[in-house]
């Protein structure tokens, strides 16, 4: 029986209920992990999904003897059931739980940075974590410095004595440059950094940092583990339980806990991500290699394209699932006629939702320079290869040739090229939604 819930539910029994599951004999699928780890039906009633916890506070049996619980701002059944399925995925203890990414990325550099501290971080990265850090930690004098991480050379030579993290992006936001996390790992360790990957493009179903050396993996829920544009939330997973310590002590005193109802629709998502990604990723792949051979398209960007520059490091670190390869749901492009053309294009699409957001169902079309990334300096985003005509598309998970058909529909417009015979009778059924 997977680790569970029950009414009387104790923090300590999640954590030996994950010991018990992981040194098992049976050792179950990461599908499996998904649906069940962290949960059971309550044995009060039979409920067989965890309640939601709605409570600020908790009885306890006398002065000094709780039950793990007693306040929510320091811990709560609901969000414990989701920190142990989190942590089953990438055979961890459970994870910290945080109200937004940012959230858990800022408890992670408050826990393990002070004033004097240096950190190295991918360029290609979250617009919200340059903004972290240049308009907020700076001001704390914890200095920071935004590097190629795609070359381990170049991670090498910014650490310096004050170093204590580095933390990357791998896909990066929204360029899609991988890094190569073994091979950082082997540096950070060697120069005694601690090592930080946000994962949230490719989920532990596509990607296991830990595995590959990584100190921990940062989540931003809200994407496509939650995947239902219903929620926002953040978690970290380590295998270090001081430093799982240490987070938690950072959470509860800064009060960035996330709240049971998002805790508990996050769980619902959970139970089909590993079905999603695989989808949103198959779906990706044939788009991606739809807008490669389009006239108006003047690059894309995916790493399961074999036009991908780092398309070898794709194949080597992203995980393969029955047989198939899986490279994430994100393609970025840029259409020829520069900001102008890109702009109509996503002012024009129907099927696709132009939104602040990526990894849902709905494919979300976005425009990075305006939008997630609007707080990165100009400069900054060019030497990045972030132009103000890049295009960011989540591919969700409808039919994809209706998305394609949406796609050709707007960049006629965009550009006035001819539509595909096949695309153009998409789009006449697109006309009629």
């Amino acid at each position: 029986m997977p680790p569970g819930h029950r009414s009387d539910l104790n923090r300590s029994d999640l954590n030996a209920n994950h010991t018990a599951e992981t040194t098992s004999d049976i050792i179950h699928s990461i599908t499996t992990r998904a649906i069940h780890a962290g949960t059971r039906p309550d044995p009060t009633t039979g409920a067989i999904l965890t309640p939601i916890f709605q409570s600020t506070t908790y009885v306890q049996e006398a002065v000094g003897q709780h039950k793990g619980f007693t306040y929510s701002r320091a811990d709560n059944p609901t969000v414990a059931a989701l920190e142990a399925r989190l942590g089953a995925l990438e055979n961890a203890p459970p994870s910290v739980c945080y109200a937004t990414g940012l959230a858990a990325e800022t408890a992670l550099f408050l826990a393990f940075l002070k004033a004097g501290d240096h950190a190295v971080l991918s360029d290609a990265v979250y617009g919200g974590t340059v903004r972290l850090f240049q308009q907020i930690l700076d001001g704390l004098s914890i200095r920071s410095c935004f590097v190629d991480t795609s070359s381990p050379e170049a991670v090498a030579r910014a650490i310096t004595p004050a170093t204590k993290l580095v933390f990357i992006e791998s896909p990066g936001n929204p360029t899609l440059k991988l890094t190569d996390i073994a091979a950082v790992a082997r540096i950070t360790h060697a120069a005694g950094c601690l090592l930080a990957v946000d994962n949230t493009f490719l989920t532990p179903i596509l990607q296991q940092p830990l595995d590959l050396g990584a100190d921990f993996s940062l989540y931003s829920t809200t994407k496509y583990i939650e995947g239902h544009n219903a929620t926002v939330g953040g978690a970290i997973t380590t295998r270090d339980q001081t430093k799982i310590d240490r987070l938690r002590f950072i959470r509860k005193s800064i009060g960035s806990i996330q709240a049971p109802f998002e805790a508990w629709l996050t769980l619902r998502g959970i139970t089909t991500l590993p079905l999603r990604i695989k989808q949103h990723s198959i779906n990706a792949l044939k788009v991606a290699r739809h807008l490669e051979s389009h006239p108006s398209v003047a690059r894309v960007s995916y790493p399961g394209l074999l036009s991908f520059p780092q398309h070898t490091l794709a194949r080597r670190q992203h995980i393969s699932r029955d047989g198939v390869e899986h490279h994430g749901g994100i393609v970025s492009f840029e259409v020829h006629g520069g900001i102008e053309a890109g702009i109509a294009v996503m002012n024009n699409v129907k099927l696709c939702s132009l939104a602040e957001n990526l990894g849902a169902v709905e494919t979300l079309i976005t425009h990075p320079a305006s939008m997630t990334h609007a707080d990165v300096p100009i400069a900054q985003r060019a030497s990045i290869g972030l132009s103000e005509g890049l295009i960011r598309l989540s591919v969700g998970l409808e039919e994809p040739n209706d998305i394609i058909a949406d796609l050709d529909r707007a960049l006629l417009i965009a550009t006035h090229k001819p539509l595909s015979r096949s695309s153009e009778r998409n789009a006449t059924c697109l006309n009629a939604l």
